[in-house]
Parts: structure tokens; sequence; C-alpha cells
């Protein structure tokens, strides 16, 4: 068992490592290059193999890396998952958002919660696994582009299956206080353009008001969104219960006297069940084939409405008896269980096999927002979570 001076060295690696980490501005859609050669340097360091998936640009890259088991037998490997990328920053900052700050027992940063505290830990500790005398892999697993609807883990889910890599247990590090997370709501994201035939305001029946029909496909979303609220299964455990729908940004015009040709609506559905995600992908549909397409063109055939489909990444289920889970009350004493809405990479791991929970350092209260931080503290519960981790996976 590691030292108190050696779990206080790895602490101290811990900071240096999120430092490091938040420095790159790995924002959604950017380029993530740099971070993952970082990363991979690492590991590959301490005697890791690894592979790396890509987008079709090689813009964007995901990292799966293994410390081999050093005795094999029949335990699971272990995967460490996060994702490298972090949501847009605005000016209101009070600290640099792509520079760590400490302040208050707390470290401030764009990504110090979600979720490159998860992977500051796990790359702080991989010393301690790569000394280990090991009898299972441990496999690192860090991805591009959760934040857009899972862009990046999809892709590295293929390889996984074809390197024969289905069988396992899954640690995603979103970020839950430490407490475990068994079942989480799926996440759809949508983008819908409106093309219509621009003209002057004072003969708005000659033209086709793109914002106009946006508003009528919105008003009719939210319609949807109400008989959601009806639909809630009686078991649900989620805050709230029912399949949520939220419009997130409209745009198009360009001056108030210009009849607008084009609008574009993005909007993102959270399902409980997946049949919710299938009843509003049809209501929608059919109301804009059938209502909205037909007004359009006849007074301008080349109009159209356009959904297009950003991702449909899949809930995470609770098992039953799940090993994930049960392995993370053992290293901790909390036999607790919970869900969150928020979603996750958890249910891509499930989906083929592998046993996942969704357990990490920081609040989600402090995701996503102005003066994103995480506290210190949390880092280290996450460092004796590891610790536990070497010593379930190591042969005395």
């Amino acid at each position: 068992m590691s030292t108190e001076n050696n779990l206080k060295s790895l602490y101290e690696n811990s900071i240096k490592i999120l430092s490091d980490l938040i420095a790159f501005q790995t924002v959604s859609g950017e380029n993530n290059n740099s971070l993952i050669d970082y990363c991979d340097e690492i590991l590959k360091s301490l005697g890791a193999t690894s592979f790396r998936t890509f987008d079709d640009e090689k813009k964007r890259v995901n990292l799966f890396a293994t410390l081999k088991a050093k005795n094999q037998n029949e335990k699971k490997p272990i995967i460490l998952s996060g994702h490298t990328d972090v949501v847009p920053v605005s000016k209101s900052w009070d600290t640099d958002p792509f520079k760590a700050t400490i302040k208050d027992d707390k470290l401030y940063g764009r990504g110090a919660c979600d979720m490159k505290g998860f992977i500051a830990c796990a790359l702080a500790y991989a010393p301690e696994f790569s000394k280990a005398n090991l009898d299972r892999d441990i496999h690192f697993s860090f991805t591009f582009d959760e934040e857009t609807a899972c862009q990046g883990a999809p892709i590295l889910i293929k390889e996984l299956i074809k390197r024969g890599i289905k069988d396992g247990i899954c640690i995603v590090g979103e970020p839950t206080s430490m407490k475990i997370i068994n079942g989480h709501k799926g996440y759809y994201e949508y983008n819908t353009q409106f093309k219509g035939l621009a003209g002057h305001s004072s003969a708005p029946h000659k033209g086709v008001n793109a914002i106009e029909y946006a508003i009528r496909y919105i008003n009719k979303l939210i319609e949807i969104r109400e008989t959601l609220k009806l639909r809630a299964p009686k078991n649900s455990t989620f805050d709230p219960l029912y399949t949520t729908l939220q419009i997130g940004v409209i745009s198009g015009g360009t001056a108030r006297n210009v009849i607008a040709d084009k609008c574009n609506v993005e909007w993102d559905l959270r399902p409980v069940v997946k049949e919710d995600g299938v009843f509003v992908n049809s209501e929608i549909d059919k109301f804009a084939k059938e209502t909205l397409m037909p007004e359009m063109v006849k007074i301008y055939p080349k109009s159209f409405i356009k959904k297009e489909i950003i991702g449909e990444i899949i809930g995470f289920d609770k098992e039953e008896n799940s090993q994930a889970c049960e392995l993370i009350s053992s290293l901790t004493g909390d036999n607790s269980r919970g869900v969150v809405s928020f979603g996750t990479e958890a249910g891509l791991f499930q989906e083929i096999g592998i046993s996942t929970v969704v357990c990490g350092p920081g609040s989600i209260e402090q995701a996503h927002k102005v003066d994103e931080y995480i506290v210190l503290d949390q880092l280290k519960e996450c460092l004796k979570l590891l610790e536990g981790i070497k010593i379930k996976s190591s042969t005395n």
C-alpha cells in the first residue's frame, strides 16, 4: 500500500498534471492532438502500449492505452475513461480559464471539474500501476468531443470491437462527487434548417419567412414536450421523471425589413426510454412534412426543412448486478446508487457488454459554468479510489 508521503506526492503530481491539461484549449470541435500527445507520452514512458482513432480530418483524436498485466488470470480488465474536450468559455471569468488557479482549496480552470480532474488523477496514478504486479490489464480511454453528442467515443468503440476488447469494467470519471451513478438519460442533439424565399417586408405574401416557419416548428416541439410529461415511466427515478426537450439556439434573418430566407434551430432531447425518442421524431417530422412544407413550397418550390442529427447517444441503463458498481462499493464502502439527467459515454461501453459505472471527482454543479472549479479534496478521494483499484488488481 502506498505510504502517506507517497500519496501526498501523487496528489501534488495530480495538481501539476491537471494544470497542464487545463492549459490545452481543447474546446469541443478543436484540435486536441497536443493534449493526447501529452497523455500518450506519460503512459508510454511507463511501458504502456497505445493506439489512436481519429475524425475524418485527423484533427481530433481518441487515445486508448494499456498497462499490461504481469500475471494474467481471470480478472476482467479495468478501463479508466474520460473525455478531453471542454465547453466554450465566456469573457466573464474572474481568472484565466485556461490557466489553473488555486484559491481557497479549489482549483479553477475550464475542464477542472468536467472532466480533466479525473484524467489528471489517472495519469498521476499510472506510475503506481506500472510498478505493481498487475494481474489484470489497466486501460486508459481518452476521447474527443463528448460535449457535442459524444462524437469521438463511437469511433473508439468500433475499434475496441475490432480488437476484441468487449469485456471488462469501465469507470467513467464524470464529476459525481465520487458517488456511484448507475443510470442516466439518453442525449439526442439536432439542428433543423429552414430555407425560404427572401423579399421586401412590405409584401410578406410574396416570400417564405423561414423564421416564422421555424417558430411554428418550435411551438410544435413545445407542444410535444408537454405530452412527454405524461409519458413518464411509473418506475422512473430521474429528476425530472420524464423525457425533456429544450430549444437551445435559434438564428436567422438579416434585417427587420427583409423577409428571412434562412433560419436554424438547435434543440436537444434527453429520453428516459428509447421509445420517447422515436415518438418525438415521428411527431415533429410528420408536422414538418405534412403541415409546414406544403405551405412553403406552394409559394416557393425550392423551400425546404432539413433536420440534421448531430448525435443520438443512448442512455445508461441500471443493471441489477453491476460488477462495476460492486467494485466501487467494495473500495469506498458506499453502497448507494444514483441516477443523473446529464449524459455520458457510459451507455456506449455498456452496449458492447462492458460493465460500467459513472464515478469521478468534482460536482456537476460546477460544470459548464463561469469560474469552473474542482475542490482539491476531490482529487485526493479519486486517488484513494485508484489506490484501491491497484490493490484489487495486483498479486502480492
